[in-house]
């Protein structure tokens, strides 16, 4: 079996970062990424159990104690607030990844309208306002970086799930328009488009025999992929090492698209 090497990026040390729906998934494997790369971290998230272990676990061994905020993302005034105290415990939000999605399976057929906006609020409407809170620093700061998290399911497309796939079409939309209103302000914004990532959730509620030979046969590369694969992608678009990359998308899916 191939052994890997991973890089270390030294402009993240020091630096302070704020991820959305940190506390499992792809979303907790960034918080350990960027704590080991000696970055202050602050994340949101509405499951409180998760989310302590995880700042728990962390905090003997890193330099610097990631912090989680219970914050329910779909009210912007609480998220607003969330984000000023992220930036007042950090001292600056230099990296904004907007993580936190639900990719809840439905019937197009019984998707109500109540339904859907809740779907958008979810998915979607936090990552705007997210970047509205955290920009002005950035801004004043002459620099900073912004990841939005898509999927490639709008590109397959997948099926049993077209509320959620919508808005993480919207999210490739937000960040090209993004890009061009902060560029300007040395502020980039790129996206990242998983594939099929293997979390817990997926496991739990998905993932059979089956599923993943499905997965494998699309993919070109015949492996499964984790969320720790695509926390070193985040990880780099975060860095100095990408400071002349802006409105770009990255698809990380093994060569499924």
């Amino acid at each position: 079996m191939m052994e890997y090497r991973f890089a270390r990026y030294p402009s993240l040390s020091g630096g302070g970062v704020l991820i959305t729906g940190g506390g499992s998934g792809i979303g907790a494997s960034m918080v350990e990424h960027f704590a080991h790369q000696g970055a202050r971290v602050a994340f949101l998230d509405i499951a409180e159990d998760a989310s302590r272990e995880l700042a728990d676990r962390l905090a003997g061994s890193v330099e610097h104690a990631p912090v989680f905020i219970p914050c329910n993302l779909t009210d912007i005034p609480a998220l607003r607030l969330s984000i000023q105290r992220a930036a007042a415990i950090l001292g600056s939000i230099d990296v904004l990844v907007n993580n936190a999605a639900n990719d809840e399976r439905h019937a197009w057929e019984e998707a109500t309208p109540e339904y859907w906006d809740n779907m958008m609020a979810v998915n979607l409407r936090h990552h705007f306002f997210a970047i509205q809170s955290v920009a002005p620093g950035m801004k004043a700061r002459g620099q900073g970086s912004i990841i939005n998290m898509s999927s490639i399911s709008w590109i397959i497309p997948s099926t049993g799930l077209p509320a959620y796939i919508t808005a993480k079409a919207g999210i490739v939309g937000l960040t090209r328009t993004m890009a061009r209103e902060l560029g300007p302000s040395g502020i980039r914004v790129n996206c990242v488009l998983p594939g099929a990532i293997l979390t817990e959730r997926q496991r739990r509620l998905w993932w059979s025999p089956a599923y993943e030979k499905e997965i494998l046969a699309a993919q070109s590369i015949k492996r499964t992929l984790l969320p720790d694969d695509v926390s070193r992608l985040v990880l780099f678009l975060a860095a100095d090492d990408s400071s002349a990359i802006t409105n770009q998308s990255y698809i990380i899916d093994g060569g499924w698209v």
